[in-house]
């Protein structure tokens, strides 16, 4: 089985071209999300729209304000770039969970809709 896009970041050395590559969709799926919640609007030719930018959340105030605030920007984008998933949790970890002040990791269920899979994505952005 050939593999379905290339893996980032790009590594040569791949089974079934020159780069590695996603072999499930699942998988695939999950790389593509994680480019999603990273990518900075504005950082993407052709679409400035794109991207939810977790890092600009980084120096925020841990409060519920800036919670929902990153909870509507993820659902906003899966709407409009990704709207075969549907958001199951969203939670967080903060200082008072013994996560570092200068850290802000988010953990993420969703489902793949047409597949019918749970999955789990979690970052720390530093």
């Amino acid at each position: 089985m050939a593999g379905i896009s290339p893996k980032l970041p790009l590594t040569i050395g791949g089974e079934y071209g020159a780069y590695k590559t996603t072999k499930t969709i699942l998988e695939m799926v999950k790389q593509n999300f994680k480019n999603l919640l990273l990518t900075i609007p504005g950082e993407r030719v052709m679409d400035p729209n794109f991207g939810i930018g977790l890092l600009k959340f980084l120096f925020e105030p841990d409060t519920g304000e800036v919670r929902s605030g990153i909870i509507d920007e993820v659902d906003n984008q899966i709407k409009i770039y990704m709207p075969f998933l549907e958001i199951v949790d969203i939670s967080f970890a903060g200082e008072h969970e013994g996560i570092d002040p200068g850290h802000l990791n988010v953990q993420i269920r969703y489902k793949i809709t047409p597949l019918g899979v749970v999955d789990f994505l979690e970052i720390t952005v530093t």
